[in-house]
């Protein structure tokens, strides 16, 4: 039987781009895993975890594993308002949802507000399953280039400028993740922040900011736009992920209650009581500040391990710039294409995660890749990396007929 007869055109849309997960590499068995975006094995507290969805249970019996749930998933909203209080981000509780991850929140935002006549931008690069998401709603995406300080907020507002002009759609949403950016570790400046939701208010739309690495921070912590908007333009989205687990999938989204009510409307999975319960109860016996300050140690030391590396082993045609937080180093590697490269590498013993997949116009990533140096242990990140390097001179030396 024939199935898309079945499928609505918006569907059968969708379905023509790439498979979600097309970026992933299938990693050989004993492959260093340069690729993945994980938290290191070590930071996650996973006994502490344990002992309290043991005390949960024991307290309060069935009840997280009801359709209601307990007192203690309710206490979970609490916690998250509190914490974004303490970063300057005062919300009401008409105001929050608690999500299925980050990458939920995206998706219903998307769907509330996207649909085949809307436009959207994004920045190039950006994370590629926030990509996913609105490529399976509009195929009006517009991108603005991004660089070592994030998004060019200058070019935007060009961009916005001749669009306006010649009669273009301007775009009814703009994506960005403004601290320490996947892929590339930027960070937004105060100056472009501000610029951003000026144009925000100049040409009527609204911003999705992505927070996912944001408590994440190895030096200043950066102002969220979120605390900044004084017009309700932003749409923030936050999440667990990186800085407890991501299987966990706790994740949230603040925007005016108007638009909260709206995304809720499509909200059907009745929340996920035994999961926000359980880490309620850790929360209770966490140390939330000194945790964050353990996971800015690690990673701010794997980073610094990784630079060395990077400045030893690759060669002078590499270029990267230093990340202040997240997990991240975006290389450039001039003529070499790394989606061609790939394949090399995972038989070499290294994986990475080559650019085209970052960009809606993928030719514009083929000399770019992301490495993460979040879940590697230091002597396998700085041998990935030596691999890796030697592939790059190889094919560099190719080229120039060496």
């Amino acid at each position: 039987m024939n199935y898309d007869v079945f499928y609505p055109p918006s569907i059968k849309s969708a379905l023509e781009n790439d498979p979600p997960g097309a970026w992933i590499p299938d990693v050989p068995q004993g492959c260093i895993r340069l690729s993945a975006g994980y938290p290191a094995a070590e930071l996650v507290p996973t006994l502490q975890l344990g002992a309290s969805i043991e005390a949960l249970l024991a307290e309060e019996k069935d009840l997280p594993l009801q359709y209601i749930g307990s007192h203690r998933a309710v206490m979970l909203r609490d916690w998250i308002r509190r914490r974004l209080m303490a970063r300057n981000m005062p919300v009401a509780e008409t105001e929050l949802l608690v999500t299925a991850g980050g990458i939920q929140a995206i998706d219903l935002i998307a769907r509330v507000l996207l649909d085949a006549t809307a436009t959207v931008a994004v920045e190039a690069p950006t994370y590629m399953e926030a990509l996913e998401i609105f490529q399976n709603y509009t195929r009006n995406i517009i991108t603005i280039p991004v660089d070592e300080r994030g998004m060019c907020t200058v070019q935007l507002e060009q961009m916005l400028q001749q669009r306006a002009e010649n009669g273009l759609p301007l775009p009814r949403l703009v994506y960005t993740i403004p601290s320490f950016q996947n892929p590339t570790g930027s960070n937004l400046p105060l100056e472009r922040r501000r610029h951003l939701l000026e144009l925000a208010e100049t040409f009527d739309f609204l911003i999705l900011e992505d927070d996912a690495y944001g408590e994440l921070s190895f030096a200043s912590d950066p102002a969220t736009l979120k605390s900044l908007d004084g017009h309700g333009r932003v749409l923030y989205v936050g999440s667990m992920s990186k800085v407890l687990g991501p299987g966990l999938r706790i994740g949230w989204t603040v925007a005016p209650a108007e638009l909260i009510q709206a995304i809720n409307w499509f909200k059907k999975d009745l929340d996920h009581a035994f999961v926000e319960a359980s880490i309620s109860t850790l929360l209770t016996r966490l140390d939330w500040n000194q945790h964050l300050t353990s996971l800015r140690n690690a990673y701010r030391r794997r980073r610094d391990v990784m630079l060395q590396a990077l400045d030893q082993h690759m060669p002078e045609t590499v270029t990267w710039h230093v990340p202040d937080g997240g997990y991240f180093i975006w290389l450039q590697l001039v003529g070499v294409d790394t989606g061609a490269l790939l394949n090399e590498a995972l038989q070499a013993g290294v994986s990475y995660v080559p650019g085209q997949y970052f960009f809606v116009k993928k030719e514009q990533g083929r000399t770019f890749l992301r490495l993460s140096f979040s879940s590697v242990g230091e002597q396998d990140m700085v041998e990935g990396v030596r691999r890796l390097a030697d592939l790059v001179r190889t094919r560099t030396l190719e080229k120039k007929g060496v």
